[in-house]
């Protein structure tokens, strides 16, 4: 069942049912025009079109993931699922290759045994849409006439539609926390597995990072599982290098734009300004890997540094610091443009300078949100991948030096 036809039809007879209802309501009206209504018609008409078109909906959800699992115990019972492998990696291709055809995601397959199997899941999947459709449609029905049935004058529609609207809302809400919980309960699991296999003392303070990729994943070496170069990589390139570039020159790019720009400027500055929060990382690091690593590698040549490398570091750190600009500037710009007015004039009228206002009333007063756009900024550079993949490098290097190669958590993430 296509989710496009579901959604389409629950649209499609929902209208019905919010026509239907709203005439009725209307028609008690007519049939007494002295009858007080509990409730707007335009209600009573939502009250059976959500009626209708959730129950549905929610069907759908459930059996598009459902109908899949079904499918496939179809055809697996089928006779010419007879001569399958009873499980493995090869009977689940097979079953792949020969369903991808019979949803026309493929053209042909190249498995004959894949061939057979064609026909029985196009019939499978022809058999559980129209059971789905049947379903979904008994679903409206009952929903519509169940809540048609309670449309009366005196019956409170609004009270019932803003509850429904609640606990949809409600649900939304709940879709976000229990993803939030997923994650961290998933997390939770692969830490104690990993942390089965290596010591957490070893993991923490081990100085040698370089996992082997060809070991088995059950008996890992734990003495190559040491990530302190790879927290002191992500310090050094996202917390210190991009924040030496990025909260000074957002700061006084802030500064500027909201006590010395005029409005003509900043109209046109601010906006090119924040485009720079807009272009892709990856961009970002082909400007670093093809651009500025190279530079920088020249640059100390020139002044005589022994062996600097093409991936470095400040490289990655000094183009972090530009694409992250816009996070300080902007809620820099806010913060100090929320200062009340009266303390800028009230400074100006004691005697103190334009500067010393900015120094000594305006960003103390700014700086809490000063400060939330410095931490917006860090998490932001402490999550990049692509700048120190392609510009710093996926060794993990544990130095001081910003001129050698070293590489961050996120990068050995992906």
């Amino acid at each position: 069942m296509s989710p496009a036809i579901l959604f389409l039809l629950a649209l499609g007879l929902a209208l019905a049912g919010w026509l239907a209802a709203r005439a009725r309501a209307w028609s008690f009206r007519r049939a007494d025009p002295g009858v007080r209504m509990a409730a707007r018609p335009t209600y009573h008409a939502w009250y059976v079109a959500l009626w209708i078109a959730l129950p549905m909906l929610a069907f759908g959800v459930v059996w598009t993931i459902l109908a899949p699992n079904l499918v496939n115990q179809a055809v697996l019972a089928s006779p010419a699922a007879a001569e399958l492998p009873a499980f493995g990696f090869q009977r689940d291709t097979i079953l792949s290759e020969a369903r991808n055809v019979a949803s026309g995601a493929s053209l042909a397959v190249f498995n004959p045994e894949a061939q057979a199997l064609v026909e029985p899941f196009r019939a499978a999947m022809t058999r559980y849409a129209w059971i789905g459709i049947a379903v979904s449609l008994v679903l409206a029905f009952l929903g519509g006439a169940w809540s048609f049935l309670k449309l009366k004058p005196d019956f409170r529609a609004r009270t019932r539609v803003e509850r429904i609207v609640m606990t949809i809302l409600l649900l939304a809400s709940l879709v976000a926390i229990l993803t939030t919980i997923g994650i961290v309960v998933s997390l939770v699991f692969e830490t104690i597995r990993f942390f089965g296999m290596v010591n957490p003392l070893d993991f923490l303070f081990g100085l040698h990072w370089g996992p082997d990729p060809m070991s088995s994943p059950d008996s890992p070496d734990p003495t190559r599982y040491g990530a302190v170069p790879l927290f002191w990589g992500t310090i050094f390139i996202g917390a210190i290098i991009a924040m030496i570039v990025a909260i000074p020159l957002g700061l006084m790019s802030a500064i500027y734009l909201t006590q010395y720009a005029a409005p003509s400027m900043r109209r046109w500055v601010k906006p090119a300004l924040e485009i720079l929060a807009g272009v892709p990382t990856v961009v970002y690091g082909y400007f670093a890997a093809l651009t500025i690593a190279p530079s920088i590698r020249d640059i100390a040549l020139f002044f005589g540094a022994s062996n600097p490398s093409s991936e470095s570091a400040l490289a990655a750190g000094l183009v972090m610091g530009v694409m992250i600009i816009p996070f300080v500037s902007s809620m820099a710009d806010d913060s100090i443009a929320a200062v009340p007015s009266a303390m800028r004039d009230g400074s100006l009228a004691m005697g103190a300078t334009k500067s010393e206002t900015i120094r000594k009333v305006l960003v103390p007063a700014a700086l809490p949100g000063i400060v939330a756009g410095v931490m917006l900024a860090v998490s932001r550079a402490i999550g990049e991948t692509m700048i120190v993949v392609m510009a710093a490098s996926t060794a993990a290097n544990l130095s001081a030096n910003p001129l050698e190669v070293m590489t961050t958590v996120t990068v050995q993430i992906v």
